[in-house]
């Protein structure tokens, strides 16, 4: 074969390759979406809005979920210290089920000057679907703990999602419905609850036959 058309060969090998893995990649939509922040602080109330990124990558039967804050959503009074702030957030999942995912991150790898916005950084967490379908994936709460206080930003715009995305729940992951199933205390006290009835039936049907064949007795002895 000559060098060209071995050339032309391995470009549509790649081409293919690359087309399969495009078929066999998740459907995904992703948006950076405006969170408007509502943050209760220790010196009151703030407000920021900072666009948000959720990005999802297949990790064995789950997905790692990342959310990225392009601008800061709070600031401090005073500088903080380099690890002195550590960010954690919920990112809640809608469609084929409804989920909260906690994400943390690294505290502040640099100090942040006073009266700063404050750069957060990625936050991640798995999210192990337990239905297949469509989920899509909002940014929720996010926490900010500093020097023994806590900030509380709540999202007040309700921010559509970030990203949509179809998964596959993992073999055995599926919930069965209700209608299919009965309560169940577990297999041990079922056994002895089982048991229990089962020796009181036999208990009882012992003493109905002892009763009647002793009334028997006494019958057959009374004279005419």
């Amino acid at each position: 074969m000559s060098d060209r058309k071995r050339s032309t060969a391995l470009a549509l090998a790649s081409a293919l390759a690359g087309s399969a893995v495009l078929l066999a990649a998740p459907a995904a939509h992703a948006d950076v979406v405006d969170v408007e922040y509502k943050c209760q602080t220790p010196i009151g109330d703030k407000s920021a809005v900072s666009p948000i990124d959720i990005k999802a990558v297949k990790e064995g039967d789950g997905y790692k979920l990342t959310m990225s804050f392009q601008k800061g959503v709070s600031s401090s009074p005073i500088e903080l210290g380099k690890g002195a702030m550590n960010p954690s957030a919920v990112i809640t999942a809608d469609g084929a089920e409804q989920a909260s995912i906690p994400v943390t991150g690294p505290p502040n790898p640099e100090a942040a000057p006073a009266n700063t916005p404050i750069k957060i950084s990625d936050l991640s967490g798995t999210y192990t679907p337990r239905k297949s379908g469509k989920v899509a994936f909002t940014a929720g709460v996010l926490t900010i703990k500093a020097m023994g206080t806590t900030t509380t930003c709540t999202p007040g715009n309700s921010p559509k999602p970030s990203l949509e995305l179809d998964v596959t729940a993992a073999a055995g992951a599926q919930q069965p419905s209700g209608e299919d199933t009965l309560p169940q205390t577990g297999p041990a006290d079922s056994a002895l609850a089982l048991g229990t009835l089962g020796a009181t039936v036999a208990l009882s049907g012992a003493a109905g036959m002892l009763w009647l064949t002793r009334r028997g007795r006494r019958a057959r002895r009374t004279p005419a």
